[in-house]
């Protein structure tokens, strides 16, 4: 129940005027009082008011409220006027009825008759909803008050169907009765929303104290100061027992949103039929067209159009907007109003408001969201608007609007191949979203027959495995497989081979049906797929660097897919090509990118990141983890990809001196289904090294123990994928286990002179070093020459700083000085880094700068901008142009140019004469980071 009083809050004003005209009546003086304005803001409540002070006075009252059921019933509010009362029949009760009719206005003659026997106030609500014949009636009533001692009190919602009828604001009639004038008062109120402080009031009487500041701030905002939808919101909220405090603004907007809700239900059963389609239009497109155009969706009949924009304003449920526009209030009536809605004829009002909007030339995005809730239109803008809209959402990085624009647009009438090709799109867009939805839908592409269809089979097959292939992929490749002809065969052996090379499942069957890769393959695809099985095996290194070098020739079809590629690139670079793979991987992450293609994206990023670290650049490896990253979350990885991923991370973070990020990666949990697989081994030995860099060499056995294993079942053998022996033999070497140690790292040593990288020969002559008793300087030494040729910089790093430690501990302190200064130069563009801190420590127990250091800065050095300084500094450092654009954010001109300027400034030729200036500055004032 509303507390007494509530409904009538902050209308004092019209009660002045109401008591007015009834103080009036009893003298005998005419007049009419209307009232308008929106639902809910209380004209019924002051007209039972007035009636009620009426009826207190002796005053005959005569009571009528128009419905919607009756606005067609002829004489229905009439009746209700002029029948009897319900409890007793009076004398001074008009005899007749309107059944007794007087010519076209049945009754009326007799109420001015009776008038003067007994004064009369008429109280009439809802005004809107008479039906013509009463309110006729009506007006002919008011157009003879002047001779009759008769008060017409009307309400309404918008404005009162009586403005023809009501004369100015006094009249004086020239009939009189009795010798005596009768002037006839005329007010028109209209009522306005509560004010700051009528809502305050109204929060202490319904909620038994004051509110505060932001509680009444935010209801009065969200009610729009509607008393109905005001009371009804407070009452809501006085039942939760809660005070009327700040804290509690959040369960007041929640509140309030329900009780407009409800009240948008409620007007919408009191509203005409035009009215709610023009409402319905409006919560459909009210927001992307304007009124004219909204009202045409609806179809309104020419005899609702003119006051029809009045009507909706009066419901509160609609608000002016920008120029002519009209708009629903807010999102919880628009909902309420949609809801109240059929299905069916939702669906087509959308559809309906879509082919308007593709004709007033609305952004795709917007039509593509009237798109999305309508029936199929069958046209095809609507496919390619979707499309659009689509590929704008996945440049936005919006995936949930992309995947929902796609598949909507497969609901269109489309021809096989378009729908293949869509569908394919569609599965790549529901990587985050619905990454199963996305496999199958892969597996159904790679299941459709048709020679037409084959560049969408091998699309879909690649996209798939970049993603990390699962049982439902892998099960359509094997069915597509033996009805593939010629490239796509070929192709489609690579990939199911390429995805098979990182996993062993004892539970797989073997399928005779897919053929081997040949040793030496003419296709691309199986170029790539073979490079990166030989560099996997450590066999053929020559052949290694062919093959992935022929990966990046040959047709569209065989040597456009991505998967094949990438495994060539990483074959290269664990040939030592890494400069030729980095050029590839950028080039396959552009085409990721540009393709929309995340999983690649991320598995192409997190590639080029354990190369940038087997490089000794953990600055841009971490750069491209966190890109990957962002590409697809590791919570989004397939179990086949997502422990690699998280190695190179670990490590990335290990190098880089993050420890904070790297014992937060650690404590993640392990995926169980990954241990059988590549990725898994990878993760174990990034946990080994984590445990050695902690000091825990029994634990990091173990790991790199297992990982060995895994590696061995696959039969991996080569030591440049992962060196675990020789660092599972440096863990051993610190428990004294010297033996062991000594048998993995000549182990280590072999396998990679039978494979012949360079770089995987140093690093296992490194490890042979760093467990050897004799000729250990020597040992360390073999491995810094090996290493120096190599683009190897992590480990080549490592090398020198184990020389220089035994240089240190044998005392030969000048044979030191150059290692440390050769490891400060490699590291500092990463002052941070583990190498970093590990060679300030060097230098510390040297007790000096490196003695190339002392001389001090070049006196043309301080001349350069700083930005040329930085630029001269990595140029001296012997890095190349496109290694310091991407370094500095630049483009390779703008190294150039700068370059170019240090060198006037600086008066010498060129690099060579950079690079001896810069050595002889180092460790003084070259820092870049």
């Amino acid at each position: 129940m509303q507390p007494p009083g509530l409904p009538l809050l902050g209308r004092e004003p019209e009660q002045e005027v109401l008591a007015e005209a009834v103080s009036g009546l009893t003298v005998r003086r005419p007049a009419v009082v209307t009232l308008s304005g929106t639902a809910g803001f209380g004209q019924n409540a002051l007209l039972r008011w007035a009636a009620g002070l009426a009826e207190d006075r002796g005053l005959r009252v005569l009571r009528a409220r128009g419905t919607p059921g009756e606005s067609d019933l002829p004489y229905a509010a009439v009746t209700q006027l002029l029948g009897p009362p319900a409890d007793t029949a009076s004398a001074d009760a008009v005899s007749e009825g309107p059944s007794g009719r007087d010519g076209p206005f049945p009754g009326l003659a007799e109420l001015l008759r009776t008038a003067w026997d007994r004064p009369t106030l008429l109280a009439v609500a809802d005004l809107q909803w008479l039906d013509p014949d009463s309110l006729h009636w009506l007006q002919a009533l008011v157009r003879r008050l002047p001779g009759a001692p008769i008060v017409v009190l009307a309400g309404a919602i918008g404005p009162v169907p009586l403005a023809d009828a009501l004369p100015g604001p006094v009249a004086v009639s020239p009939l009189s009765r009795g010798g005596s004038p009768l002037s006839l008062a005329v007010s028109r109120l209209v009522l306005p929303p509560l004010g700051p402080a009528q809502v305050a009031a109204a929060v202490t009487l319904v909620c038994g104290g004051q509110g505060q500041e932001r509680f009444t701030a935010a209801a009065a905002e969200t009610t729009r100061g509607n008393p109905a939808v005001l009371h009804d919101a407070l009452r809501r909220f006085a039942d939760t027992g809660h005070e009327p405090a700040d804290d509690r603004v959040p369960q007041l907007r929640a509140i309030a949103a329900a009780a407009t809700a409800d009240h948008a239900t409620r007007a919408l059963r009191g509203l005409p039929a035009p009215a709610v389609a023009v409402l319905r239009a409006l919560a459909v497109c009210g927001d992307l067209l304007d009124f004219p155009l909204v009202s045409t969706l609806a179809r309104p009949r020419p005899e609702y159009e003119a006051g029809l924009r009045e009507t909706l304003e009066a419901t509160g449920l609609t608000a002016p907007g920008p120029g002519a526009a009209l708009r629903l209030t807010g999102p919880e009536v628009r909902a309420r109003v949609l809801e109240e809605m059929p299905a069916d004829e939702r669906a087509d009002l959308y559809a309906r408001a879509a082919e308007l909007a593709h004709r007033a030339a609305v952004d795709d995005a917007d039509i593509a969201r009237l798109l999305l809730t309508a029936r199929p239109i069958g046209a095809p803008w609507a496919v390619h608007v979707l499309r659009r809209a689509g590929g704008a959402a996945l440049r936005a990085a919006d995936h949930g609007r992309a995947v929902a624009s796609l598949a909507r647009a497969l609901e269109e009438p489309l021809d096989r191949e378009q729908r293949t090709w869509l569908s394919l799109r569609l599965a790549a867009a529901e990587v985050l979203e619905a990454p199963e939805a996305g496999d199958r839908r892969f597996a159904e592409i790679l299941r459709s027959p048709g020679a037409e269809l084959a560049d969408a089979r091998l699309r879909a097959a690649d996209l798939a495995l970049a993603r990390g292939g699962s049982d439902v992929v892998r099960r359509a490749l094997t069915d597509a497989l033996p009805a593939a002809r010629g490239g796509e065969r070929s192709a489609l052996t690579a990939l199911f081979w390429l995805a098979e090379l990182g996993r062993h499942d004892d539970t797989d069957l073997l399928l005779h049906e897919v053929p081997p890769l040949p040793a030496h393959p003419s296709s691309p695809a199986q170029a790539g797929a073979r490079a990166w099985q030989l560099a996997l095996l450590g066999e053929d290194l020559l052949t290694t660097r062919a093959l992935a070098r022929s990966a990046f020739a040959g047709p569209a079809d065989e040597g456009g897919l991505l998967l094949p590629r990438l495994a060539a690139c990483r074959a290269l670079c664990l040939a030592d090509e890494t400069d030729e793979a980095g050029l590839r991987l950028d080039e396959l992450l552009t085409e990721a990118r540009r393709d929309h293609a995340r999983a690649a994206a991320s598995l192409v990023l997190t590639g080029r990141g354990d190369m940038n670290l087997r490089r000794g650049r953990p600055d841009l490896a971490e750069r491209d983890v966190a890109a990957a990253e962002r590409a697809l979350p590791h919570t989004h990885l397939h179990p086949l990809y997502a422990p690699y991923a998280r190695a190179v991370r670990i490590l990335v973070a290990l190098e880089s001196g993050d420890r904070k990020q790297t014992a937060a990666l650690m404590a993640l949990p392990d995926p169980d289904a990954s241990w059988n697989t590549m990725a898994g081994a990878h993760l174990l030995f990034a946990r080994a090294l984590v445990d050695i860099a902690d000091g825990k060499p029994a634990e990091a056995i173990d790991l790199l123990l297992a990982a060995g294993r895994r590696l061995l079942r696959l039969q991996y053998v080569n030591p440049a994928l992962l060196p675990w022996r020789s660092m599972a033999a440096r863990a051993c070497h610190a428990l004294g286990h010297d033996q062991e140690a000594h048998r993995l790292s000549r182990e280590e040593l072999a396998l990679a002179r039978r494979w012949g990288a360079p770089s995987a020969i140093g690093w296992a002559e490194l490890g042979i070093g760093r467990v050897a008793h004799d000729g250990r300087a020597a040992r360390l030494r073999e491995a810094v020459r090996t290493l120096q040729a190599t683009p190897a910089n992590m480990a080549y790093i490592g090398a020198l700083m184990e020389l220089a430690t035994v240089e240190l501990d044998a005392g030969r302190r000048r044979a030191a000085e150059p290692l440390i200064a050769e490891v400060s130069r490699l590291t500092s563009a990463q002052p941070d880094s583990r190498p970093a801190a590990r060679a300030r420590a060097l230098a510390q127990r040297l007790g000096r700068l490196p003695s190339a250091a002392v001389r001090g800065l070049h006196p043309a050095w301080a001349a350069l901008s700083d930005v040329e300084r930085r630029t001269a500094t990595l140029a001296g450092l012997g890095h190349g142009n496109r290694y310091i654009a991407d370094m500095l954010s630049v483009t390779t001109r703008t190294v150039e140019l700068r370059l170019s300027g240090a060198y006037k400034k600086l008066r010498i030729s060129g690099r060579a004469e950079l690079r001896e200036m810069v050595r002889s500055m180092e460790g003084y004032d070259t820092d870049v980071a």
